[in-house]
């Protein structure tokens, strides 16, 4: 299934190292507990770990 990422209406780039262990659940509590944001809206989360050669990417796409 291919989604269209164009009309997202947020894209936040989370600065700093973040531990690319965590899965889902852990990046979304890490959005709602450090940034007081909501993982749930149409935004998407981009998260860098330490050597900058990996990235993950937290969207709801509401399923």
């Amino acid at each position: 299934m291919k989604y269209d990422y164009t009309s997202v209406k947020n894209i936040y780039i989370v600065c700093g190292k973040t531990d690319m262990r965590k899965g889902i659940d852990g990046l979304a509590t890490l959005v709602q507990d450090v940034y007081e944001l909501d993982p749930y809206e149409d935004t998407i989360f981009l998260f860098s770990g330490r050597s900058k050669d990996r990235y993950k990417c937290l969207y709801f796409d509401g399923d």
